[in-house]
């Protein structure tokens, strides 16, 4: 057995950080949602499980020979696999126990519509292992500041991106949003630096309007980016894909 066979596992990500894997498990998972991925240490994975509204990150080691993760050693990809089909316990420093339920896939089908996650409410044993919720495509919502077009004053907005819409509400609770930004009108999302004394700072271009905006921290500012590109390039791929 080799290293690299464990990057077979539909639930591993190969460019896959720690940052990345919280925001996509805390954006999209549920308790219990796990991944595989890169390690920061070179050669070594890491397993990043959703626990309750927190990440834990646990090591799991290559020795050259077999794979090594808590107390437990795997001679071969299929016994590391079983395994987690049986969905064993882990435990934190806190004391806290989460059951490994729902493997995080690599590779989502994009959905023709976006529903919430349902969780199925009974989930006891291994042959269910391919139930669980239903994963969108790094959908994601929060607060943002945004420069107004005619008042340039900065009001703070609750934001949806959802599919390929990026929609933003005056009240985290209204139903309306104030507009719906179609990206595939998009051309660029990036940083911008013009706003003296503003920090985290993007813009969203558009042939109409640019649209500036900031979030609270640096890591908040790169994951709007960041899944915004995603959709940009996912929306460019459509577009070539019907040109066809």
């Amino acid at each position: 057995m080799s290293s690299e066979q464990v990057e077979t596992l539909s639930w591993f990500h190969p460019g896959c950080d720690r940052h990345t894997a919280e925001s996509l498990l805390l954006q999209n998972g549920v308790d219990g949602t796990y991944l595989l991925r890169p390690s920061s240490k070179p050669g070594d994975y890491a397993l990043s499980v959703r626990c309750d509204s927190s990440v834990k990150h646990y090591p799991l080691t290559w020795t050259g020979t077999n794979y090594k993760f808590g107390h437990g050693e795997f001679e071969s990809v299929q016994d590391l696999l079983h395994h987690f089909q049986n969905k064993p316990l882990i435990g934190s420093e806190s004391g806290q126990l989460t059951l490994l339920n729902y493997p995080y896939p690599r590779v989502i089908d994009e959905p023709n519509m976006y529903d919430t996650i349902r969780v199925h409410a009974e989930f006891s044993t291994a042959d269910d292992y391919t139930r669980g919720p239903e994963f969108s495509i790094n959908s994601k919502e929060g607060f943002l500041t945004k420069l107004g077009s005619t008042f340039k004053t900065w009001r703070t907005r609750w934001f949806v991106l959802q599919k390929n819409e990026l929609r933003y509400y005056k009240h985290k609770t209204d139903k309306t949003p104030i507009r719906a930004l179609n990206l595939d009108e998009c051309s660029e999302c990036q940083r911008d630096g013009s706003h003296k004394g503003k920090f985290n700072v993007f813009r969203v271009v558009f042939k109409w309007r640019t649209f500036y905006m900031y979030a609270t921290t640096e890591q908040e500012c790169n994951d709007w980016i960041s899944l915004i590109n995603w959709r940009l390039k996912s929306g460019h791929k459509r577009q070539s894909s019907a040109a066809v």
